[in-house]
């Protein structure tokens, strides 16, 4: 069946009559049986951690709406607990860590290859949802980009500039340079054991790649991302890769062949018509509704989802947000969007 599955007809360079679709954060707060099983696991940690009920959410959007594609529930900050950091989340704050900002702080943390005991559970949900997805729904597998990983791993927390990050990067380049490296290392075994467990694409989320400027986007967001694409594409050179550099811009142009992505995630911040002629141009593209239109819905939501389908109708395309779904989105709305995209 993997022939057929039309996420990776796509992810080849086929251009379809109906574009397939999934959703980034499509296993979410906005959904009453997500609240329900993480109410069931205690917290989120414990939910990702919990092979059973991780993969009962992943599995909980694909027997609502169908989508072609369902991707891996966990979190991007479970890399650096297995790397020794410590992590947990507050309540309506989001994620905390301990923070890296020196050689001493990066020299405790584990190698890279040192990651598998501790996300053991990851692998096993993929295990899992590897034998229990519909056989036409694509299983994605994903890890963040070393970059927006570190500037978690930095600050300690979730920051609006990244500020923190950019400020070791001035002040000390080999610490950060460090970093960036272990991540990236670490990123390939990760990936890596995702794909061995079933993983059928994988995508690398650069999250805060648009805080980058000048050669610091080419050196932390373009080049890591590459040297993980080359690696997974030696060892499985038939595992497409994503790459999401959110809020890249006009240097979308030219990421396919730069980073060897078999696609390139649009967030919403470039306009689909520049996209198509810029960036699908060198290949599969996915993206970039709007996750507002989640929450208002209506005839605004149905236009621009038939806009975006015919814009990018001419090349290999994923219907998707240009971000993750909010929890205050209306479960009504996406069933709206599915339902206008698959319409004739």
């Amino acid at each position: 069946m993997t022939s057929q599955k039309t996420i990776l007809r796509a992810l080849a360079g086929e251009t379809l009559d109906t574009q397939p679709i999934w959703m980034m954060r499509q296993a979410g707060r906005y959904l009453p049986e997500y609240r329900a099983t993480r109410a069931q696991a205690g917290d989120f940690l414990s939910l990702c951690y919990n092979s059973e009920l991780a993969a009962e959410v992943t599995l909980q959007p694909i027997r609502r709406y169908g989508f072609d594609a369902s991707i891996l529930f966990a979190d991007i900050l479970l890399l650096p607990q297995a790397l020794g950091a410590d992590l947990w989340f507050v309540t309506g704050e989001g994620p905390r860590l301990s923070t890296i900002t020196d050689a001493a702080g990066l020299a405790k943390l584990k190698p890279a290859d040192a990651i598998h005991e501790h996300l053991a559970p990851v692998y096993e949900t993929v295990r899992i949802l590897s034998r229990e997805l519909p056989s036409e729904t694509t299983l994605i597998g994903f890890a963040g980009a070393p970059w927006t990983v570190a500037t978690y791993m930095i600050a300690g927390k979730g920051t609006p500039d990244q500020g923190p990050a950019h400020a070791l990067k001035a002040a000390d380049k080999t610490t950060f340079e460090g970093i960036i490296e272990l991540l990236t290392e670490s990123t390939i075994h990760y990936l890596s054991m995702q794909i061995d467990a079933g993983a059928e694409v994988v995508k690398i989320f650069d999250s805060w790649a648009g805080s980058l400027q000048g050669d610091d986007f080419v050196n932390y967001a373009v080049k890591p991302a590459q040297k993980i694409t080359a690696a997974l594409k030696a060892k499985y050179p038939d595992v497409p890769v994503i790459a999401f550099p959110r809020g890249a811009g006009l240097r979308y142009e030219g990421l396919h062949a730069e980073i060897g992505a078999d696609c390139i995630a649009l967030d919403d911040g470039v306009t689909a018509n520049w996209a198509a002629k810029h960036v699908q141009s060198g290949g599969c593209t996915q993206g970039n509704l709007k996750s507002s239109h989640m929450v208002t819905g209506g005839q605004d939501l149905v236009d621009e989802v038939n806009r975006i389908k015919t814009t990018f109708s001419k090349g290999p395309h994923i219907f998707n947000l240009g971000h993750g779904i909010t929890p205050d989105a209306d479960p009504e709305n996406v069933q709206l969007m599915i339902d206008t995209l698959r319409a004739s």
